[in-house]
């Protein structure tokens, strides 16, 4: 199951279908307004005035938890959404989006209590049903699981033949948090969980494509099979999927694909040389409407392309604008910005500008 789309059906679900009438006041209409025109930041100003004159409205909380949650706040948006199902245990939309940030905080069987107590209000919801099979499927693989645990992770393993792996993956993932986390300006407010699975477990768990060598949903997850003798490779799955959990705690929801894979490319430790090895070949090149959306469907080769694509792209703006300016296009998107006005507004160069560029003069693009 994609977390990332069900979290997009529960932002349709939570506008459109509110558990109670919302309050019709000028402050509540400008909050809802806001949200659903992307304008989170203001939206999250807004439901706080609003929340202040009704403070009993369970759909204001459930809208300050949502925008608070677009715009990379996770624990403010949990508090909100506690308060809202506080007030309307029945408040499906809450539930789900309650649960979601649980497993994005790698807290399981917390998210799994939420949404079976969701389940007593409406049995038949077809989300909530597909979220409480998905998560007790995990839980059954995970439940002999040993644990490791380092300051800023939690490593779940199988059994006492991976345990130097997993020590191994806490020194790599502890180097990834301070040399990531200090070139983007962020660390996670939660500890981090990682999950070291069999070639099928990952599989089973992930539905990921037969190339990939790693997921993160929440959960760093890793197929040990190819890793577990070659300590470069795991260095560089690890640091890849740790720079995607930095990347989504800046910004859940509207990063182009190849954003966010093209930081996680470069942060490797050997991403730079890959990437030029990769794009010397002067074969055909992704549009960059592609890049933008799911590598998932590509070809192995055809992924291969788009990764490096993608490094390349992000490289050019890193030398144009540095990495404070990555930052702020990422927070500008947690905002509800569009990529091409955020690149805009901090890189001072029209957004046609900045692909033709790369068209033409490096042929980085098709």
């Amino acid at each position: 199951m994609s977390w990332l789309r069900a979290g997009a059906c529960v932002l349709a679900l939570g506008l459109c279908v509110p558990a109670a009438a919302p309050a019709q006041t000028p402050a509540s209409n400008r909050a809802w307004n806001a949200l659903r025109a992307g304008q989170h930041e203001d939206a999250a100003g807004a439901f706080a005035l609003a929340i202040s004159a009704t403070p009993n409205d369970p759909t204001l909380h459930f809208g300050a938890g949502m925008a608070e949650y677009l715009l990379g706040r996770a624990t403010v948006a949990q508090h909100s959404l506690e308060r809202a199902l506080a007030l309307a245990p029945q408040f499906t939309a809450a539930s789900l989006l309650l649960g979601d940030i649980l497993y994005r905080g790698s807290d399981l069987d917390t998210a799994l209590r939420v949404y079976e107590a969701a389940l007593a209000y409406a049995p038949a919801d077809q989300m909530l049903n597909a979220r409480i099979e998905a998560l007790r499927r995990e839980a059954a693989v995970h439940r002999d699981f040993f644990q490791s645990q380092g300051s800023h992770f939690t490593v779940l393993f199988e059994g006492p033949s991976d345990e130097a792996l997993a020590r191994r993956a806490i020194e790599i993932l502890e180097s990834a948090y301070f040399r990531v986390g200090a070139a983007l300006a962020t660390f996670p407010e939660r500890v981090v969980t990682v999950v070291l699975y069999t070639r099928e477990q990952f599989r089973d768990i992930t539905r990921s494509p037969q190339w990939a060598a790693g997921a993160y949903d929440g959960r760093i997850r890793i197929p040990v099979q190819g890793v577990d003798h070659d300590s470069q490779e795991l260095e560089r799955v690890l640091t890849h999927e740790f720079t995607h959990a930095l990347v989504q705690s800046i910004a859940p929801r509207g990063v182009p694909t190849w954003l966010n894979e093209g930081l996680a490319v470069l942060f490797e430790p050997t991403g730079e040389a890959w990437t030029d090895m990769q794009l010397s070949n002067p074969g055909p090149r992704l549009p960059i409407e592609r890049l933008a959306r799911s590598f998932e469907r590509l070809s192995r080769d055809d992924a291969r392309l788009a990764y490096a694509q993608s490094a390349g792209l992000v490289r050019a703006m890193l030398n144009h604008g540095g990495p404070t300016a990555v930052v702020a296009i990422l927070q500008d998107l947690a905002a509800g910005e569009s990529f091409p006005s955020a690149l805009e507004r901090r890189m001072f160069v029209p957004y046609d500008t900045f692909v033709a560029d790369l068209q033409n003069t490096v042929q980085l693009l098709r």
